[in-house]
């Protein structure tokens, strides 16, 4: 009869499943992306408790692929993979209920198969295209770009982790002006966007972009428990976040709840990550653990969700955090590489990162925390996705980093060698900093090494202010290092220089 009984206290009380609607989950509709071959790409949604739901893929009327599952009982919920197939289309999509009763039946239009990736953080990745430079620019090319299509989930939290979005900003579309510079900090991402833009134009096929992000929110709303517990971050919840001093959700993992989990069984090319901002005021020196935690977690996660669609290691880019007027950020952009200076690394593989330090806007109506050029930004992290997500032989997609440091005491000089050809914009007489120190155990301190000297691979510093042992060196070390795009080292391709430290020279 399409009834369940439940006896509770001796009474029987009697349910009826006909409400439970036939439908596809939250984030399937009208020219969406789906992820592409070697990945299968996961189909889900709704229906009637031991069902058979059949899901059909057509193109110009013809059936290509059928695929059949069963509703399961528990959480009333179907899922078939299709086969994996090649980019292209428009297909579509039909998914149809063999009920008891009337046969129900739901249809998707204008699906294209494609590469999806995922883009989440905060304000960073919020900030749509018309808050960006050159806003009317970008914004009147949208229609020039009608496969890379864009989706926004709700701002939405949970202390329980959701089955299924609860409410959706923009659903699947093809981009506009209207849907791409909707209002500030909403929809759509501009660095997600242009990203995406900036991938269709070197592989010609279409982009599928899903945004789900939140202004104002540190890593550990984002964050499983499971990845919260490996950094030891357990217990009371409030021991361990400053809540004055975020704008967005305050509770670890309700955003990893509410906007990632729901997303674990679309089948995806990678992730981009737009974070840190709130963690330089909070857990700042933890980062070097949770955002590698995270990385994982996430992998493990999707890869799971997905019936193993999703490759367990998928590219994951970030970008390293543009300057603000506060000595927070030096170290929190340090643990964003879980320090080593550079991604990919040993505990970061299959990473990129895009250096965003030189992209400063003191001026922005934002606030100084939110530089409006986001072009640049999207820029680089595609170079990192060409190189690491896509294999792009002999793409430079990183600055220069140190390769060697040579310490001459007797000149009081030291040479730092890099890997790259240098490009260099200007001398600096405080950007390198050295640390000395008279004995061993005895806390040296930081002087400005003033720049005297550059080749095209090797920049000589001074250290006249060091009359003891050079024991360590750092580059970049402030909240504001260099102006715009006039930071002192880039290679050949305008790629700047990173920060970092060595904290031991001999």
């Amino acid at each position: 009869s399409g009834e369940r009984i439940f006896v509770f206290n001796c009474v029987e009380l009697t349910f009826d499943d006909s409400s439970v609607a036939f439908r596809f989950a939250s984030y399937y509709g009208d020219h969406m992306v789906l992820q592409k071959k070697p990945a299968g790409a996961v189909v889900w949604g709704y229906g009637e408790a031991g069902v058979n739901v059949t899901v059909s893929l057509s193109k110009d009327g013809k059936v290509i692929m059928k695929k059949m599952a069963q509703v399961k009982e528990h959480s009333e919920t179907w899922k078939v993979v299709l086969a994996p197939m090649d980019h292209g289309g428009p297909y579509s999509v039909m998914a149809e209920q063999h009920s008891r009763e009337e046969p129900k039946n739901l249809t998707l239009r204008d699906i294209y198969f494609g590469d999806v990736w995922l883009c989440s953080g905060q304000s960073n990745m919020e900030m749509t295209v018309s808050q960006i430079i050159n806003a009317s620019v970008e914004l009147s090319k949208a229609p020039l770009y009608p496969y890379v299509r864009v989706f926004a989930a709700s701002l939405i939290q949970s202390e329980v982790e959701l089955q299924d979005l609860a409410k959706i900003d923009l659903e699947w579309s093809i981009p506009t002006a209207e849907n791409l510079g909707h209002g500030s900090f909403s929809y759509f991402s501009a660095v997600c966007w242009l990203f995406g833009r900036h991938l269709y134009e070197t592989l010609r096929y279409p982009v599928g972009l899903v945004e789900s992000s939140w202004g104002g929110t540190c890593i550990e709303a984002w964050s499983s428990g499971r990845a919260l517990q490996e950094c030891g971050l357990t217990g009371d919840a409030r021991r361990f976040l400053l809540p004055t001093l975020l704008s967005g959700p305050k509770m670890p993992s309700v955003l990893w709840d509410a906007m990632i989990h729901p997303l674990l069984n679309m089948s995806l090319t990678g992730v981009i990550w737009y974070q840190g901002e709130s963690n330089a005021f909070t857990n700042t020196d933890l980062y070097n653990c949770t955002f590698p935690a995270l990385i994982a977690d996430w992998r493990r996660a999707f890869h799971a969700g997905s019936d193993g669609q999703t490759q367990p290691l998928f590219p994951f880019g970030f970008v390293q955090v543009a300057r603000r007027r506060d000595d927070r950020f030096p170290r929190l952009r340090w643990h964003q590489t879980a320090d080593y200076g550079y991604a990919p690394n040993k505990r970061m593989p299959n990473t990129f990162m895009a250096v965003a330090l030189d992209l400063c806007d003191e001026h922005s109506p934002y606030g100084s925390i939110h530089p409006r050029d986001k072009q640049n930004v999207a820029y680089r992290l595609h170079l990192g996705a060409r190189a690491v997500a896509y294999g792009e032989k002999g793409l430079v997609f990183q600055g220069p980093y140190p390769t060697k440091v040579v310490v001459d005491g007797a000149r009081a000089l030291v040479n730092v060698t890099y890997g790259q050809e240098l490009l260099l914009l200007l001398m600096h007489d405080r950007v390198f900093e050295v640390c000395c120190s008279r004995r061993a155990q005895e806390p040296c301190q930081w002087v400005p090494a003033p720049m005297v000297s550059a080749s095209s691979h090797t920049v000589t510093l001074s250290s006249p202010g060091c009359r003891a042992a050079v024991s360590r060196l750092r580059y970049a070390w402030a909240d504001w290092p260099c102006e715009y795009r006039m930071c002192p080292l880039y290679n050949k391709h305008l790629l700047p220089a990173p920060p970092f430290v060595i904290d031991s020279l001999h």
